[in-house]
C-alpha cells in the first residue's frame, strides 16, 4: 500500500529518516517495521513563528516493497537526416530546451550562440573580475548556457500556465541535476553545477543530430518577402532554414536594433530597475529564523538553509519588490559593454557564502522615463526618438553609463550603506562585500532617476518594518540592478507564435519578453519548439 502524507516537523527531525518513517507510522497506525520506505514529494520551510518548521508531504510504502523514484527520462532520436530544420538564435535556457524539443519532434536544429562554449566562458569572467576587462560577446549574459549559467541557477518560477515545470525540473535532473529540485519550493542548482548540466545537454543535442556554432554573431535575417528563411553572420556565413526561433536574452541589444533595422515590428515593454543589496547571511538568519533558529554556539542550526527573504512595497503607486534574492552569495558585474555597469547576484549549490544578496528594483515605464530631463537630452545626444520603441532600451543604457562613470572605472560599483543611502549621506566607509571588481563610497542616488532612488527610499525604510533589523548600515546598497528583464518585446501572434508580420519567425524566451527565468525560459521554448513542428510537420 502506497499512501500521501503530510508533516510538521522541526528541522532535525525532517533531516532525520527514523524519525520521519516515526512519523508516518504514528499518522498510518502502523508500526514503523511496516513502513519500507518513502519519497519526498514536497518540502518547505515554515518560519512565520518563533521555532522554524520543515513541511514535508511524503509518499509512504507500507507493507509492500520500497523503490527507488526514477525521474522521467526522454529517449531522443537521431534527426541527423531530418528534412526539417530549425535555426534557433541563442544557447540559453530557452534556445536550449527548444532544442532538445525540436529534436523529439523530429526537427534538425542549428543553435547559433555569439559567445562562447561554457568552459571557455569562465576565463572571460575571471578576466571580468579581476582586471575589469569586458569581452562584449562572453561574459555573464552571453555564452552557452545563458545568463542563468554565470548567475545563480534558480528554478523558482510562478509560470504554471505557460508549461510543464515538473517534466523542466525532471530534464534538469536527467542532464545531472540533484533530484531536490523536484520536492524543493525554491529549487536551486547552484553556479557551480550548472555548467555541467549545460554540456551534458550539448553533448545530447550534438549526439542526436544538432548542431553548434560558436562565437557567431547574427547579423542580418534572410527574408523572403513575409518569410523568414536563413540568417546571416557577422563572419560572412549564410544559413537557412525552415524555422528561426530568437532566443537571444534580455541583453541581446544588438538583436534589437537589427530587427528595428529590417522593419520587423517591435515594441517597448516595461521592465524593472534598481540596485543590490547585500547583507552579512547571519543577519538574514537571524531576522527569519529568530533565536530558535540557531545553537548554543550561536550559529545557524546544521539542519536549517541559509535564509533568503521576498519583499514588496507599493510607494506612491511604484511597485518596489525584492528580485532574484541569492542567499549565501555573491554579486557578479553583469555588464555586456565597457563604459556601462550592471550587477547581478548569484549562489553556489551549498550557498554557503557569508553574505546575503537580492535586487531591490522598482517597475519602470515609459510614462515614467518620457518625463526626465536627462533622458530627453541623451535621446537628442543619440539622435533617437523618445518615442522609438527602443526607448527604454537606451534609458536601460544610459542608466548604466552613470553607474560606470560614478564607480570610477573598471567596473567598480558605487556603493553606499543602506541607512546613509536613505539619508542622502555619503558612506565614510563601506562594509566588506563579495562584488570583487570593489565598490567606490559615493551618493548612488546620482546614477538612478529620481522615481526609482524616492521609491527605493521610502521601500527599504518599510521593508525595515516588515523585517526587524533589515533596515541597517550593516547593510551595502550597490548600483545598477538594471537587466530584470527585456526593455523590448518581439510580438509573436497568440495562435500561431510567429511574428506578426514575419512568417517561420519565432520570438522566444526571455529576450523576446514572454519569460522571467530559467524555467519560464525553458517552457517558452518548448512551447515554440511544439509550434514549429505543428507548422513544418502538422503534428
Amino acid at each position: 500500500m502506497q499512501i500521501v502524507q503530510s508533516f510538521k516537523l522541526l528541522p532535525a527531525e525532517a533531516a532525520d529518516r527514523q524519525a520521519i518513517i516515526s512519523c508516518i507510522a504514528a499518522a498510518s497506525g502502523y508500526t514503523s517495521s511496516a513502513v519500507s520506505g518513502f519519497h519526498i514529494l514536497k518540502q518547505s520551510i515554515d518560519a512565520r513563528g518563533k521555532q522554524p518548521y520543515i513541511n514535508l508531504s511524503v509518499k509512504a510504502f507500507i507493507n509492500e516493497s520500497f523503490f527507488v523514484r526514477q525521474p522521467t527520462s526522454i529517449r531522443y532520436p537521431s534527426v541527423q537526416q531530418s528534412a526539417h530544420i530549425a535555426i534557433v538564435i541563442g544557447a540559453g535556457p530557452a534556445g536550449l530546451f527548444a532544442a532538445l524539443r525540436l529534436i523529439e519532434l523530429g526537427i534538425r536544429p542549428i543553435l547559433i550562440e555569439r559567445g562562447k562554449n561554457v568552459r571557455a566562458r569562465r576565463r572571460d569572467l575571471a578576466v571580468l573580475n579581476k582586471e575589469g576587462i569586458i569581452n562584449p560577446d562572453s561574459n555573464y549574459c552571453f555564452g552557452e548556457g545563458g545568463a542563468g549559467t554565470y548567475s545563480d541557477g534558480k528554478l523558482y518560477t510562478r509560470s504554471n500556465k505557460r508549461g510543464n515545470i515538473d517534466r523542466i525540473l525532471n530534464l534538469f535532473v536527467q542532464f545531472g541535476a540533484d533530484e531536490k529540485i523536484l520536492y524543493e519550493s525554491h529549487p536551486h542548482i547552484g553556479t557551480n553545477k550548472l555548467p555541467q548540466i549545460i554540456t551534458a545537454m550539448r553533448v545530447a543535442i550534438e549526439g542526436h543530430g544538432g548542431t553548434f556554432l560558436f562565437e557567431k554573431k547574427v547579423q542580418d535575417l534572410i527574408l523572403d518577402g513575409d518569410q523568414a528563411c536563413g540568417v546571416k553572420t557577422a563572419d560572412g556565413d549564410t544559413l537557412y532554414g525552415n524555422a528561426i526561433v530568437l532566443a537571444t536574452g534580455h541583453s541581446a541589444r544588438d538583436i534589437f536594433l537589427m530587427l528595428e533595422r529590417q522593419k520587423i515590428k517591435i515594441e517597448a515593454k516595461p521592465f524593472a530597475l534598481g540596485v543590490r543589496i547585500e547583507h552579512p547571511q547571519e543577519v538574514i538568519d537571524k531576522i527569519q529564523y529568530g533565536g530558535n533558529g540557531f545553537d548554543l554556539n550561536h550559529e545557524r542550526s546544521e539542519y536549517l538553509p541559509p535564509a533568503s527573504y521576498s519583499l514588496v512595497q507599493q510607494v506612491d503607486g511604484k511597485g518596489v519588490f525584492s528580485f532574484c534574492m541569492c542567499p549565501g552569495g555573491i554579486i557578479a558585474p553583469a555588464s555586456t559593454n565597457d563604459n556601462e555597469l550592471v550587477v547581478n547576484g548569484w549562489s553556489p549549490s551549498k550557498r554557503n557564502n557569508p553574505f546575503a544578496n537580492s535586487g531591490m528594483v522598482v517597475t519602470c515605464e515609459m510614462a515614467d522615463v518620457v518625463k526626465l530631463k536627462d533622458f530627453k537630452k541623451y535621446m537628442s545626444d543619440v539622435g533617437i526618438s523618445e518615442a522609438s520603441p527602443l526607448a527604454l532600451m537606451y534609458f536601460q543604457k544610459m542608466t548604466e553609463h552613470k553607474a560606470y562613470e560614478l564607480g570610477g572605472g573598471k567596473f567598480v560599483a558605487p556603493a553606499q550603506r543602506m541607512v546613509d543611502f536613505c539619508s542622502n549621506k555619503i558612506s565614510d566607509s563601506l562594509p566588506d562585500c563579495s562584488y570583487l571588481p570593489g565598490l567606490n563610497s559615493v551618493d548612488v542616488g546620482q546614477c538612478l532617476p529620481p522615481f526609482i532612488h524616492k521609491s527605493l527610499q521610502e521601500g527599504l525604510k518599510a521593508f525595515g518594518k516588515k523585517m526587524k533589523g533589515y533596515y541597517t548600515n550593516d547593510a551595502v546598497i550597490v548600483a545598477t540592478e538594471s537587466r530584470t528583464s527585456s526593455p523590448v518585446r518581439v510580438p509573436r501572434d497568440k495562435v500561431t507564435l510567429q511574428h506578426p508580420q514575419i512568417n517561420n519567425l519565432y520570438p522566444c524566451g526571455e529576450g523576446a519578453g514572454y519569460a522571467g527565468g530559467i524555467v519560464s525560459a525553458a517552457m517558452d521554448g518548448e512551447r515554440i519548439a511544439d509550434m514549429v513542428a505543428a507548422s513544418l510537420k502538422g503534428m
